[in-house]
Parts: structure tokens; C-alpha cells; sequence
């Protein structure tokens, strides 16, 4: 696939953000910041690019690269500034400068104070570990210096959690810069761009994540065997190195949270069976690792929805393509490595279906979320899922008016996502008799199916593959 491919929404507030700079601002000040934020390997770095390219104004775009020390990045900072397109880059020939006050007020001068100019600052989580004073120093230049010009201030970041600190109160840029959150492409994008059907925009979806590096590598109109089957043969794919490169980024090897995330990675779900799974972990260590990758948006933490509060907690990995990757591919690298990809090809297979299956419930639930007033029951506001210790009842879908501890449950609902088997009367049963079962399930609350394959009954509210895109806008 060529060219660059979606991001319309994004591309259009970076736009607007440019324009107000353009446009000026109150008191001399038409300089803005934005701290922009997204999961890595999302494609920031490449959605800045684009911008840039079709803004066609003066710009410097820095990558840092977690350097040992702060000189090494100051010299890189140095070499990027001499390469840009700013009026006075020139400023920078022969400079070293021995701290990020001098570099950045040095680029102050540099930029053009009669035409808008963008400065990008990615990965500046590398930044501010490297130096812990780079973040006030950031701030006390963007007042006194980029605010004053009509420059607009990229500041951009993998680390979740420190970059959306970054505004918090008390902290230096606090109320200096909108928020910006990059979220991997969608399923509609996914299928928009491979010309797919809707069932197998949300398959690709679940192997790639929506990630754009994946997803270039996907031929157009390709199913997901002949897309897996080169992908997986191949040691240097984006398939298979995007997940080791996302985790050697944010873990140490043999940290605990990398252990923890792997143990989850592989199918567990609750705290007892993740705490054997990562070698029998102490609790302590285990809660502390778990709270580090929620903090970092890696694991979502659940709770049962219905009207009666619960502790039985759940854990998942958040990115759909690092839950494809920890089940199949990560611990089956050797095997990639000495041409033996058709192995794990054939063990994907086998398992697709089974995995599937319950790799597509958040997806599910996320779009649901998504769809418009009106596709849903009345009164709903929230979509989880139900379940006891033992799993019985176990529920795929329930709606509320709030969560965790709703006070009214709108409906339940059971996805079934094979590709030749309809949802039938067993399934409404069997979904029937869960919803007694369920606090709050009430006979007035609506079922609903979700089904790959559609409806082989009436009296339940089906919704296809293709009606859970409706929720992504164009």
C-alpha cells in the first residue's frame, strides 16, 4: 500500500492548531503547544511528518533517542536544527551548547517571527528522563521566548501516562498546551484501506491493532492466511518485530512488569493464575507491576457490570496487536528466526478461531461504545461484560447506565463470531437464562446479538459486522 492513508480528524486539529498561530494571538502571543500522545509504533512520528509536508512552512523536527547523557542529546538536537528548513539554521553551525536553556533559546532565535513555523520534539519522555529539569526549562522558554513568535510546539510522546501528566496542575506546562491522543487506526480505517469486507476488517484489525507499520505491509484485498503467511516467514516483518520493539522500549529485560504483561500476554486473566503464570510472583510485587501497566495504558483492569458490586477483577492486555503478538508470535521467535515460520503459522490456525473468540469481545464492546444515540437501548451509558468466580454465568455484553456498580441494566448480549454458524434459538436461550442470573436482569432488558454469521431466530436485537463500524466515523 502507498501514500498515506487516514488521519483525517487528526490531521485537521493540527491544521486548525497551525491556523491560530497564523492568525496570532491576544497580547503579542501567538505561539501554541501541543503535547501529543498515542501508543508506540502508532505512526505520531509519521502523522507529524505528514503535517509538516503539507503545511509547507518552516519547521525542525527532533527525535531524541534516550541518550546517556545530556550533552550526546544536545549534539543531536544541534545536528537536526543545521539540517531544517528554518530561516536561521545557520545560527547553529559550529554551536555546542552545554544545556537545553542555551539550545532552545537559540532556536528562538532561529525561527522566523513574520510567517507561522512548527518545532517538533518527539519522544520527549527520552527527554525529560535523561534530564528531570527539561520539562521547567521547556516551559520557561515557551514563555518567554515561543510564545512571543508564531511558532506552533509539537511535543510528542509514547510514555501514556508521563505525557498526559505533563498538563496536570502543578506541573510546568500546565494549562500552556492541548492535548492531543493518537489512537491506532480503527477498524473502518482497516478496512477502508485494505478494501476488505467488514468481517475481515475486524480480523485484520485484531492482528494488526490498527497499526500502520502492519497494515503497509498488508496487500490490498489480501485475506488474513495469505497476509500471516508471508508476514510470519519473514524474521524482519513488521508483524513480528513491532511487539519486541514495543516492549524492549518500555521494559528492561526480565523486569517483573514485563513478566507480569507476558503471563497475561498468554491467556491469564485474573490475579492467582498471572502470579503462577509469571513465576510465582509475590503478591506485593505482583500488584505493584500490574499498577505500573495500567499507569502505562498496556492493561486494562475490568469489574463485573451489574448492580451489585464485585471484586472479581480482571486483566487484559489493551492493544489488540500485543495480544496477537504475546500469544503467537513472542514466544515463538526462535522458531521465526530459523525459517520455521510455517510452524507457527499452522499453530495460529489451529487456534484462530478459539482465540478469536475472545480477542474480539473489547473490540466488540469499544465499538459499541462508539455507536451513535438510538443503536442501543435507551438509558445506556456504559458496555462491559459479566462474570463470577466460577464463570457461571458468564456474560459477553451488558449495558448500563453507569459502571462499574450500575442502577439500571439496559441490556445483555452474546457475540458469536464464527464465520458459518448464525446466532439461534439455543444461543437466545442460553442468553436468557444468563440474564436471570444477572443482578439487574430484569425480564425488560433488552438481548442483543452480535453475530458474524447473523440471526437464525427472532426476539433479539441483532447487530452485524458491519453495523458495529457505523461507530467510526469517516
Amino acid at each position: 500500500m502507498d501514500g498515506f492513508v487516514g488521519r483525517g480528524r487528526e490531521l485537521t486539529q493540527l491544521d486548525a492548531m497551525l491556523e491560530r498561530v497564523r492568525r496570532g494571538g491576544r497580547a503579542g502571543r501567538p505561539g501554541r503547544a501541543l503535547l501529543m500522545r498515542g501508543r508506540r509504533r502508532v505512526g505520531k512520528s509519521r502523522l507529524v511528518e505528514e503535517f509538516v509536508e503539507r503545511a509547507a512552512v518552516p519547521h525542525v523536527f527532533f527525535t531524541a533517542s534516550a541518550q546517556p547523557t545530556v550533552a550526546a542529546d544536545l549534539a543531536l538536537f544541534v545536528e537536526a536544527a543545521v539540517g531544517s528548513s528554518l530561516p536561521g539554521a545557520h545560527l547553529f553551525q559550529g554551536q555546542t551548547p552545554q544545556t537545553w536553556d542555551a539550545a532552545l533559546t537559540l532556536l528562538a532565535a532561529a525561527l522566523p517571527s513574520d510567517r507561522p513555523s512548527v518545532v517538533v520534539l518527539d519522544e520527549m519522555p527520552y527527554l525529560i528522563g535523561t534530564d528531570p529539569g527539561f520539562e521547567g526549562t521547556l516551559q520557561k522558554v515557551f514563555d518567554r521566548e515561543f510564545s512571543r513568535l508564531p511558532v506552533l510546539l509539537i511535543c510528542v510522546g509514547s510514555d501514556l501516562a508521563m505525557m498526559e501528566a505533563l498538563n496536570d496542575y502543578g506541573r510546568p506546562f500546565h494549562q500552556r498546551a492541548t492535548e492531543m491522543v493518537v489512537p491506532p487506526l480503527s477498524p473502518a480505517d482497516v478496512r477502508s484501506m485494505l478494501d476488505l469486507s467488514a468481517a475481515e476488517a475486524f480480523d485484520a484489525y485484531l492482528v494488526s491493532g490498527g497499526l500502520p507499520l502492519i497494515l503497509d505491509e498488508w496487500p490490498s484485498g489480501a485475506t488474513l492466511h495469505d497476509y500471516l503467511s508471508g508476514a510470519v516467514a519473514d524474521p524482519t516483518s513488521a508483524l513480528i518485530v513491532s511487539g519486541e520493539r514495543a516492549l524492549a522500549a518500555e521494559f528492561p529485560p526480565q523486569s517483573q512488569a514485563g513478566l507480569v504483561l507476558r503471563a497475561i500476554g498468554s491467556g491469564e486473566r485474573t490475579f492467582s493464575l498471572i502470579a503462577r503464570a509469571a513465576g510465582d510472583l509475590p503478591a506485593v510485587s505482583l500488584t505493584r507491576a500490574l499498577r505500573l501497566l495500567a499507569a502505562k495504558r498496556m492493561v486494562e483492569v475490568s469489574l463485573p457490570l451489574s448492580t451489585k458490586p464485585s471484586r472479581e477483577t480482571r486483566y487484559s492486555v489493551a492493544d489488540p496487536y500485543l495480544r496477537f503478538w504475546l500469544s503467537f508470535l513472542g514466544p515463538y521467535l526462535p522458531e521465526v528466526e530459523r525459517g520455521r515460520g510455517d510452524v507457527t503459522l499452522a499453530r495460529i490456525t489451529s487456534a484462530w478461531t478459539s482465540w478469536r473468540g475472545r480477542a474480539i469481545e473489547p473490540v466488540v464492546r469499544e465499538a459499541l461504545r462508539r455507536l451513535s444515540p438510538g443503536r442501543l437501548p435507551d438509558g445506556t451509558a456504559e458496555v462491559g461484560g459479566y462474570w463470577t468466580r466460577t464463570n457461571d454465568p458468564e456474560i459477553d455484553l451488558v449495558g448500563a447506565d453507569r459502571g462499574p456498580v450500575a442502577k439500571r441494566i439496559t441490556f445483555v448480549g452474546s457475540i458469536k463470531w464464527l464465520e458459518n454458524r448464525p446466532f439461534d434459538a439455543h444461543d437466545l436461550g442460553r442468553l436468557l437464562q444468563h440474564r436471570s442470573r444477572l443482578p439487574g436482569g430484569d425480564d425488560d432488558v433488552v438481548p442483543i446479538a452480535v453475530s458474524r454469521a447473523g440471526l437464525a431466530t427472532d426476539g433479539v436485537q441483532g447487530l452485524s459486522p458491519e453495523d458495529l463500524l457505523a461507530g467510526y466515523p469517516d
